[in-house]
């Protein structure tokens, strides 16, 4: 339960880091002006008694903002939470299991012949990453002046962010870890292009951002698995599997 509570604690202090916030009685939410993406935009329970009209108040803090209704959070702090969500209209989007890493566990692998790895330091690099990443989970690849903004902004605040390029230059993959907080950072992002999947890249990725965090003085990383391939590249890296976290939403309806 510890653990639990503190990837908690640090998705609060994640969404704290977003340029806008919005407090409730029972909840933080934490939203970008600049994107409606719900990956971005959504909220997470403070760990205490929630109930029906703590979740009225979300809704309606949502629609002050112009945003989807959406949390994200480990359910086990809040076991009545799911029940009053769902009676609200919300809809369950994914379970996940988290995993885990401290500094004694990571395993680095190998770096894949022809493959490079760096910290982002230019707007090309984080044009190139965004774009990788819309890519390769479901996006058009189109990346505008604010993606980019978004990613020097969080960078600036403390997110660890790599890209991974070939022996010509071309970014092939991508990915980053949160803003610290309670010692945590969430491992995020990974994103390999197609042509260059199952080579090793989303493995060395993960562990070479956990390692700059750890030498950054983080304790703890973690990250989400949403498959069996997940899982391996992870497990491989030195991640072990804790808990869960709950994805839920209050979808618009379609007329």
């Amino acid at each position: 339960m510890i653990t639990d509570f503190r990837v908690q604690n640090s998705v609060i202090t994640q969404l704290g880091a977003r340029p806008n916030v919005v407090e409730t009685r029972a909840f933080v939410i934490g939203w970008d002006p600049t994107t409606e993406s719900r990956f971005i935009n959504y909220a997470t329970p403070r760990v205490g008694d929630i109930d029906a009209a703590d979740v009225d108040e979300l809704v309606s803090a949502f629609g002050t903002i112009g945003r989807m209704p959406r949390l994200e959070y480990v359910p086990g702090l809040a076991p009545g939470l799911e029940t009053l969500l769902l009676a609200a209209g919300f809809t369950v989007e994914a379970r996940h299991e988290y995993l885990t890493c401290a500094p004694e566990g990571l395993v680095i692998p190998p770096l894949p012949e022809g493959i490079t790895l760096h910290e982002m330091a230019s707007d090309d690099d984080r044009h190139d990453a965004v774009a990788v990443q819309s890519v390769a989970f479901g996006g058009d690849g189109v990346v505008s002046g604010d993606d980019i903004a978004r990613v020097r902004r969080n960078q600036e605040k403390g997110c660890v962010s790599f890209i991974a390029r070939d022996g010509e230059g071309l970014c092939v993959g991508a990915g980053q870890a949160s803003v610290p907080g309670a010692g945590l950072v969430e491992v995020a992002g990974i994103a390999v292009a197609e042509a260059y999947r199952r080579r090793g890249i989303a493995g060395s990725l993960t562990a070479a951002i956990a390692a700059e965090a750890f030498r950054r003085g983080v304790e703890i990383a973690w990250l989400e698995a949403s498959g069996p391939d997940a899982w391996r590249v992870y497990e491989r890296a030195g991640f072990r599997p804790v808990g869960k976290r709950l994805y839920i939403a209050l979808e618009p309806v379609s007329e």
